[in-house]
């Protein structure tokens, strides 16, 4: 299916489903689609992002996953306030990329279209970039600091991933890119590439702790995984915020999407989100299914865990204090991406 026909269905189900819901202000695309031509193909293995927007008091409706005629459709929700001026969505690197573009589905009160151009008009100046660039740095560190000794092991290896995994974000930041999540480090390599600085990348993979891994390793680590993820997705119960990327509906994306990119040879960068999701399916185990079934599981995360040089909380301790000593040089890089940006304005 192109992109067009992918972009259509969704905004058929938005107008059929949304409007009835409380506060309904309007409905915008996000993510990678918006970084998409109409004519290309939308692959099997991705979703449509959507994002709901409510004004009002009420509690945000749970994110959802599901296919609507052949389209598999991610939809969450955004309260109004915090997108109800430029200056809020001009300093969000996973807002930004998304409001910047002609993307806006439904919008009977007109105020999504308004913040739009005013989004698209502040885009690429330098200084909205420098402050989405900092605002990343800022997640990291905050986040990495936060650490707890007495969480699950899945849940402490889950807070290192997404901070480990956001040192890609400054740059595709900083390169005016999709700052995408399950394919991020693709992204960044191609980014690296474009200016020259492909060495860069190498840095970026050690922190991550796969390097060194061979195609053969990387999927023998994804076949455990896939059965993990069938029988989390059987006994999922305990509504996490997740729980939309554990089900048979989502597998395409996940897992399928994992073999994508080791079949053609980016079995490291398919380690970010295979790490993520058997986590989160370690969560599933810990919270909804048997002590025995969760330690039946447990021994192909803890032997993937152990081929990324993380076997304890020590560990990840480690690992996040060298995240942190990294910054400086990531931050030389990005704004080196800046100033050789053509598209960046002063």
């Amino acid at each position: 299916m192109i992109v067009d026909q992918a972009r259509a269905l969704a905004r058929e189900w938005v107008i059929n489903e949304t409007p009835h819901l409380p506060g309904f202000l309007g409905a915008f695309f996000h993510g990678s689609i918006n970084w998409l031509p109409d004519d290309a193909t939308l692959p099997a293995t991705s979703d449509l992002d959507v994002v709901v927007v409510l004004d009002g008091t009420m509690p945000l409706p749970e994110r959802t996953k599901f296919l609507y005629r052949r389209v598999m459709i991610d939809v969450s929700y955004l309260p109004w306030g915090q997108i109800a001026t430029p200056e809020q969505v001009l300093g969000l690197s996973h807002l930004a990329g998304s409001l910047k573009a002609p993307g806006i589905i439904l919008d009977p009160s007109g105020k999504l279209v308004n913040l739009q151009a005013s989004v698209s008009a502040g885009y690429a100046r330098r200084a909205w970039v420098y402050r989405r660039c900092d605002y990343v740095i800022g997640k990291i560190s905050q986040h990495l600091r936060a650490q707890n000794e007495s969480d699950p092991f899945h849940d402490q290896v889950t807070n290192w991933l997404f901070e480990t995994g956001l040192t890609t974000h400054v740059l595709l930041v900083a390169g005016l890119k999709n700052p995408t999540v399950r394919k991020r480090y693709l992204a960044v390599r191609d980014l690296l590439a474009d200016y020259g600085r492909s060495d860069f990348y190498g840095e970026l993979l050690d922190l991550l702790g796969c390097t060194w891994m061979s195609q053969q390793i990387v999927e023998s680590h994804l076949s455990r995984l896939a059965e993990a993820y069938d029988t989390a997705s059987a006994v999922i119960k305990t509504p996490f915020v997740f729980a939309a990327d554990i089900s048979k509906i989502a597998r395409p994306n996940v897992i399928d999407g994992s073999q994508e990119l080791i079949s053609r040879g980016s079995h490291r960068e398919a380690i970010f989100w295979m790490v993520a999701t058997y986590a989160r399916c370690m969560k599933v185990f810990f919270s909804d299914a048997p002590v025995e079934l969760r330690e039946a599981h447990a021994t192909g995360f803890h032997l993937l865990m152990k081929d990324l040089g993380i076997t304890s909380y020590f560990d990840l301790q480690r690992r996040s204090h060298q995240v942190e000593a990294f910054l400086p040089r990531l931050w030389q890089v990005a704004e080196s991406i800046i100033a050789s940006n053509p598209e960046i304005e002063n």
